[in-house]
């Protein structure tokens, strides 16, 4: 008995060995859980520590899930808003956060971003579902709040990239890769030259992307250690591609092709970036 009672006794577990545990958890069992098991555990679970990588990606959001549930009862809410458990975790984070990630099923607000800002200062790694396109030059204009900045992916490429990329190049001396995806333009690739010519990694895999500007790519951002360009449609990886960017030390571009309505269809990229644009617009209206 005695024996079973010291296991037991989970308050009197080692500091060090509570810290390993919770720092294997997600902000789920953080925020729900670990903090009303006892005092201690709630001390523990509240540093910042644990709040450095805020990952919302693999939650269930939904005000009608378990998890939503449990977290409006444990803090005693009338109901659940994503932005309430947001204002928690960052809160917790005190300053800490340096990775902070979105799902897609539920994408930030500028309001929320424009929290972040203020209160996740030392940030360097963000991931966004998207930015609406009213949106992209107040998101822009956040990006001077990430002086840490390194790495920046968004599933969908904003509309006016070469801003973007100009806005980086300005306030993010250390960052050194970029994730997109979208109709790449001429503009938004003499963007990424210009004000970003030592990048080291860029993704653009399933992009629209024409070897002309794969080409500018390539010549222009001679610090490029990856490149990845799988799945893309406009070029194919032929001699010419591949000799000139012999010297980015990961190059990929499995699976790449190019149709016949795409060739030199600059004019047509336009188009469908628009009519992309527009249906993205639809959708986000219909789910909130």
């Amino acid at each position: 008995m005695d024996h079973l009672s010291t296991v037991t006794n989970w308050e009197d577990m080692q500091l060090d060995c509570l810290s390993i545990i919770f720092s294997k958890l997600g902000l789920d069992d953080l925020t729900t859980s670990i903090p009303f098991v006892c005092k201690s555990w709630s001390q523990v679970s509240s540093h910042p520590f644990f709040y450095q990588v805020l990952d919302f990606r693999f939650l269930n959001l939904n005000p009608s899930s378990s998890f939503s549930k449990i977290f409006s009862s444990q803090y005693s809410l009338p109901r659940f808003t994503f932005s309430s458990f947001l204002k928690l975790a960052m809160a917790q984070s005190h300053g800490a956060a340096f990775d902070l990630r979105f799902s897609s099923l539920f994408p930030p607000s500028m309001e929320v971003l424009s929290l972040a800002s203020i209160t996740c200062p030392r940030l360097k790694t963000l991931c966004l579902p998207r930015i609406c396109f009213d949106d992209e030059v107040r998101f822009f204009n956040l990006l001077s709040k990430w002086r840490d900045l390194e790495w920046l992916a968004i599933e969908s490429k904003p509309f006016k990239l070469r801003e973007m990329a100009e806005q980086i190049g300005i306030h993010c001396s250390k960052f050194y890769g970029m994730k997109i995806r979208g109709f790449i333009r001429k503009e938004d690739v003499t963007g990424i030259v210009d004000f970003l010519p030592k990048i080291e990694v860029l993704d653009l895999s399933g992009s629209q992307i024409r070897k002309e500007e794969v080409l500018a790519i390539v010549d222009g951002c001679r610090g490029l250690k990856r490149l990845s360009l799988k799945e893309c449609v406009g070029f194919e990886a032929d001699e010419e591609v591949s000799r000139r960017a012999r010297g980015i030390q990961v190059f990929e571009f499995d699976r790449c092709r190019v149709e016949d309505g795409l060739r030199n269809s600059e004019d047509q990229s336009e188009v469908l970036e628009q009519t992309f644009m527009y249906f993205d617009d639809c959708f986000e209206m219909w789910m909130f």
